[in-house]
């Protein structure tokens, strides 16, 4: 789903092309094996994240971890975890259509956010994620930088996350 970026003069919202997004569940002791078949190295600590390329990780859980890669090589990656599960037990699901991203950049994109988010936004540095709440919908919060952060939001959730920051934009607009 592309949708126009919606913005005013401090911050920009928009929904980001679709990506090969994977869900790895596997045990912290065979993540040097995981990150060999990935290619690239998988953060150890819980919201730490890595990218090299085209492709990103971040650490989830104890034993979790959000994979992002190109469309395009989602059904390899796939077939590369298939060839090593029979040394390296895993859980890797394809949760690509189930998930929009949401692009929030600008001077004021961590002020759009706090507007339906918990999170201290101030504690979260860049290229970490967490898995937080924006207002009642779950959704996996990655800050790209000082003023670029991405929601990674369930389809079923998207209406009600997009609404609410069309919401907030247009009260910012306002000088609200």
């Amino acid at each position: 789903m592309n949708a126009p970026v919606k913005s005013f003069a401090a911050v920009s919202v928009a929904v980001l092309p679709p990506v090969a997004r994977l869900n790895l569940r596997i045990a912290p002791a065979d993540l040097d094996t995981a990150s060999a078949t990935f290619g690239l190295p998988l953060p150890g600590k819980i919201g730490q994240g890595q990218a090299k390329g085209d492709r990103a990780a971040w650490c989830l859980g104890p034993d979790e971890w959000l994979l992002h890669a190109p469309e395009v090589e989602q059904a390899a990656i796939v077939a590369d975890f298939a060839a090593v599960r029979a040394l390296t037990p895993h859980s890797l699901t394809v949760i690509s259509d189930r998930e929009f991203t949401i692009a929030i950049t600008g001077p004021s994109a961590q002020e759009l956010l706090s507007v339906a988010c918990p999170l201290d936004l101030l504690r979260m540095a860049p290229g970490t994620a967490k898995r937080t709440l924006f207002d009642s919908a779950q959704v996996v919060l990655i800050r790209d930088s000082d003023d670029a952060f991405r929601i990674e939001v369930w389809r079923s959730f998207f209406p009600h996350v997009s609404e609410l920051l069309d919401i907030a934009l247009r009260e910012f607009a306002c000088g609200l």
